[in-house]
């Protein structure tokens, strides 16, 4: 229990694998979302249809975007999908969506300071029972998951709306996350859309953008730094961000770090919106 953490969501990969599960299921409260993803999408819509019918279910959508789906086959094709709809489903509201992660973390914090761990786990979700040692979670999947003294990770969603919560598990020493809907107002959050611009200066920022450029072709860190003109910090925190976003890989070579994009950070590179002519 001491080593249970908080986190404001699991970032924009994430969020999209819970945007796409939602966009293909019914629900009254997210039509008039569904309506402007349909019109962003517009003639994009077609090369999603093949992932809409496919019905993957969220647990296989987030395995097949955690291992990267090398290969030419359909697998292999999901990132760029998934990031194809986060650009029309997610990306336009993600500053405002960012905003109420990070208050439900706050809010959960307080919870936590006040109450213990104990009342913080009873109050996260009505489908999550704390009955010591164990969190019972009620879904439509059975098993038990074994922490091993790895400790917890709570995250907050919004589009995981309509569905129980969720255990991501990848087996190895980091701590399996539990992401939970969080209660808030889904209209004023996605009701209107931010400008793009807006959108996308919060989802990377011009030096981060430029950071994912420049792994275009993988690099260490100090050459990251050379390539930006910036610190050897400054470098490494970029690259950290883009990293917990899904969009970078890090592999450590005794005292090198290489650094290189993931098939959701290529997809990003290629769909870039081209140039307006003037």
């Amino acid at each position: 229990m001491g080593r249970i953490r908080m986190s404001a969501g699991l970032g924009l990969v994430a969020e999209g694998a819970f945007a796409l599960d939602l966009f293909r299921r019914k629900g009254a409260v997210f039509d008039g979302w569904r309506k402007q993803v349909r019109r962003r999408l517009g003639v994009r819509a077609t090369a999603l249809e093949p992932l809409l019918r496919e019905r993957l279910s969220l647990t296989e959508l987030l395995e097949t975007l955690r291992g990267g789906a090398a290969g030419s086959g359909a697998e292999a094709r999901v990132p760029g999908l998934v990031f194809e709809f986060c650009r029309a489903g997610v990306v336009p509201y993600w500053d405002r969506v960012q905003s109420q992660l990070e208050a439900e973390r706050a809010v959960r914090g307080r919870i936590g300071i006040t109450t213990g761990v104990e009342g913080l786990l009873g109050t996260l979700h009505p489908n999550v029972e704390w009955a010591p040692p164990v969190l019972k979670i009620r879904d439509d999947e059975e098993r038990d998951v074994s922490l091993r003294g790895r400790g917890l990770m709570l995250s907050p969603s919004l589009f995981l709306r309509g569905r129980s919560c969720v255990v991501i598990d990848a087996g190895d020493e980091r701590p399996p996350a539990l992401v939970y809907s969080m209660r808030a107002d889904v209209a004023d959050i996605i009701g209107a859309e931010s400008p793009p611009e807006q959108a996308l200066g919060a989802l990377v920022g011009h030096t981060r953008a430029a950071a994912l450029q420049a792994l275009a072709e993988s690099c260490t860190t100090g050459e990251l730094a050379q390539r930006l003109g910036i610190s050897l910090a400054g470098a490494s925190k970029h690259a950290t961000v883009l990293r917990r976003a899904g969009l970078a890989n890090a592999s450590r070579s005794r005292n090198t770090v290489l650094h290189t994009l993931t098939p959701l950070g290529v997809a990003l590179l290629q769909r870039r919106e081209p140039a307006q002519a003037h």
